[in-house]
C-alpha cells in the first residue's frame, strides 16, 4: 500500500482540474474494482464532479449493466481495447450528468496468461463522441504483486483522465 499517498496526490490534481473545467466524470472499473472512485472519494468536495463508478468485474455484469456486446467479449476477450471502449461508451450513456467517462480492464494476476499478465486497457469517452472517437490504450504495469498492480492501474486511470482534460 505504499502507493496510497502518490495516488491521493494525483487524485487531488484531477479533482482540481474537474472543478476548473466544470467536468463531471464517471468510471467503469473492472480490474480496479472501485479503487479509482474510492481514491477520488477521499478528496473533499469531489461529489460535485464524481458521478460514480460502475464496478463491472465479471463479463456477465459488463454485458448486463453497460451493454458490452457478448460478441466483442468472445472475439477480443475482456482484457482488450474493444471491450474497454464499449465500457466507456456504456457508462457514459447511462450517466447523463457526466461529460467524461474513463474505463479500465486488465489482468492483474496471478495465473494470468503470459500475454495478459499485468496488462491493462484504459479507454476515454467524452459526451458527444462517436464510437470511432473513443481512444483505448494498452499499458504494461511494472508492479509484480496484485495489490501493487491495482494501485498502479488506479493511478494510470487518474493520470489518463488528467491528460484527457488538459489535452482538451
Amino acid at each position: 500500500m505504499g502507493n496510497a499517498q502518490p495516488t491521493l496526490r494525483i487524485a487531488m490534481q484531477l479533482a482540481e482540474l474537474l472543478e476548473a473545467t466544470q467536468t463531471r466524470i464517471v468510471f467503469a472499473e473492472s480490474c480496479t474494482a472501485g479503487l479509482v472512485s474510492a481514491t477520488l472519494a477521499a478528496v473533499p468536495g469531489i461529489s460535485h464532479w464524481l458521478c460514480g463508478s460502475a464496478v463491472v468485474y465479471r463479463e456477465a455484469t459488463k454485458v448486463a449493466w453497460l451493454g458490452v456486446e457478448e460478441e466483442t467479449l468472445r472475439h477480443h476477450s475482456a482484457v482488450s481495447a474493444e471491450v474497454t471502449a464499449e465500457l466507456a461508451i456504456g457508462v457514459l450513456g447511462r450517466t447523463q450528468e457526466a461529460t467524461l467517462a474513463v474505463a479500465v480492464t486488465g489482468h492483474l494476476g496471478p495465473n494470468a496468461p503470459t500475454r495478459q499478465d499485468g496488462v491493462i486497457f484504459i479507454a476515454v469517452c467524452r459526451r458527444g463522441d462517436s464510437s470511432e472517437d473513443v481512444v483505448s490504450k494498452r499499458l504494461q504495469l511494472s508492479s509484480s504483486d496484485r495489490i501493487g498492480r491495482q494501485h498502479e492501474a488506479a493511478e494510470q486511470v487518474i493520470a489518463t483522465a488528467i491528460a484527457t482534460i488538459v489535452g482538451g
